[in-house]
């Protein structure tokens, strides 16, 4: 699909259907489509001339490729601007039988709700999706969409508006937001943030801060970091912008705006903390072309079930991994019940890599992977679990990041189902066959493994994984066969 934005067009070509998104095509034009149209109530004949160009290159790439179905949506920019209607239909002889549709604000901000709640299924709080010239404004309630309303607060617009003047700026914000009481209802929840001029922000945090991951998708800061983050990037000068690290170039002139948008809906709806998202009118588009079914399914555990037909070697292992490893977590919480069946699915995805650099591989396909329902916390869980299924050195450099990211209980027990996974492949040689004849069980203060009694199991490595495995809990291992 092409977004045809205010300030930028993009077209996204997703592989497949599955309940993660997963693009294999994205590029971005920034052109600043609805720049003067405050003024004009026109778009920028320059960045229309540009449009036609990029728009025939978009459909070029997307024949090409093959893409279907293909739609153009324009947002706030086309559907505000006099000529609007004029420019989609110049676009409609460039684009011959793509369907070019100019989405109402609501339109507008139901897509960007579907698209947060592919990645946030029980979102709690209030949503905002700035683009150039607008800014939706979305009530979720555990994941229902409430009330909405579409705003002439684009990063943009408001920069328009106020005539770069970044003072009036924030009176226009705190007026418009003013229209809207029902945003009070967001105090002490969480708000959620679509749009690259936000996202724009988070990247500055991240690369201020040193963050360990670099990845903008459930991001989270506090509300006094997200209002110091604000107030230092609308005091500081475009020069000194320019320096700070992780500051994109062609986003400068409108950060302050998007600043300033930030800060006033904070105090709008007195949430509690911000959560950025990666996803949003495009993936709400997406998520219209997905059964019901489907969009129903755990992107967390869909997530590793893709991973697992991608890279694994039999896809009925991980289930059954899932059920052998239930006896020794029988009073998890559900989140660590989600945990354990994603590590499950993903146990095996470095069985294709090299012998010296599985653990390495594993590891960082499974932090930087696309599913887009993992949050940081689960990315380095996962992701450590499965390094430590292939035996890594506990110093191993690469490792450092999800020991950053994870408190101790929660390495602990990533130690503890690396080290499970582990006896498990080593018993079975990943087959579901062989593993069936194996069990295990913890009584008092012992954990046993049970063997079928057959000599494939015999052996120094067994016995020394079991050991490993029992002072991971703190308790004495047995191998018993028959």
């Amino acid at each position: 699909m092409v977004d045809l934005g205010s300030n930028s067009v993009r077209l996204v070509v997703f592989e497949g259907r599955g309940r993660n998104p997963l693009p294999i095509f994205n590029e971005k034009a920034v052109l600043g489509l609805g720049r003067g149209l405050q003024t004009t109530g026109r778009l920028n004949e320059t960045a229309m001339a540009q449009a036609l160009t990029v728009m025939a290159r978009y459909h070029a790439v997307a024949h090409a490729m093959g893409v279907g179905p293909l739609e153009v949506l324009a947002t706030a920019a086309v559907r505000d601007a006099e000529n609007g209607a004029a420019f989609a239909a110049s676009l409609q002889q460039c684009l011959p039988g793509v369907p070019i549709r100019i989405l109402e604000g609501e339109q507008e901000a139901r897509l960007s709700a579907e698209g947060v709640l592919m990645g946030f299924p029980g979102a709690d709080g209030i949503l905002g999706d700035l683009g150039g010239g607008s800014l939706e404004l979305v009530e979720l309630n555990q994941g229902e969409v409430g009330r909405m309303a579409s705003l002439p607060l684009g990063a943009i617009r408001l920069s328009d508006r106020a005539g770069g003047d970044v003072a009036k700026a924030r009176g226009i914000a705190e007026a418009e937001l003013s229209r809207f009481p029902w945003l009070s209802a967001g105090k002490d929840r969480d708000l959620y943030l679509v749009g690259g001029a936000w996202r724009a922000l988070a990247k500055i945090h991240i690369a201020q801060t040193s963050y360990p991951l670099s990845i903008v998708h459930h991001y989270v800061l506090r509300r006094d970091e997200a209002r110091d983050l604000c107030g230092l990037v609308i005091a500081a000068t475009r020069r000194t912008l320019e320096r700070i690290p992780g500051a994109p170039g062609k986003r400068i002139q409108d950060l302050p705006f998007a600043a300033v948008a930030l800060r006033r809906l904070l105090r709008a709806t007195g949430a509690r903390r911000v959560v950025f998202s990666a996803n949003g009118m495009r993936e709400g588009w997406y998520a219209r072309l997905l059964p019901p079914e489907t969009l129903r399914l755990d992107p967390l555990l869909s997530a590793g079930q893709e991973m697992a037909a991608r890279y694994g070697r039999d896809t009925a292992m991980p289930q059954a991994l899932v059920d052998w490893t239930a006896p020794l977590w029988n009073q998890e919480s559900p989140e660590d019940t989600a945990l354990r069946q994603a590590a499950c699915w993903l146990s095996d995805v470095g069985s294709h890599d090299h012998p010296d650099y599985r653990a390495e591989q594993s590891f960082l396909r499974v932090l930087r992977q696309p599913g887009i329902g993992l949050d940081h916390h689960a990315r380095a869980f996962l992701a450590l679990a499965t390094a430590l299924r292939y035996e890594p050195e506990n110093d191993a450099p690469f490792l450092t990041t999800a020991r950053m990211l994870l408190d101790t209980g929660a390495m602990r027990r990533a130690e503890m189902l690396g080290a499970v996974m582990r006896l498990a492949y080593t018993l079975s040689g990943g087959t579901p066959a062989l593993l069936a004849r194996t069990s295990l069980r913890v009584s008092g203060g012992t954990l046993t493994l049970r063997l079928a009694g057959s000599g494939v199991f015999a052996g120094d490595s067994v016995q020394r994984r079991v050991e490993a495995l029992a002072a991971a809990y703190g308790l004495e291992g047995i191998v018993e066969v028959g």
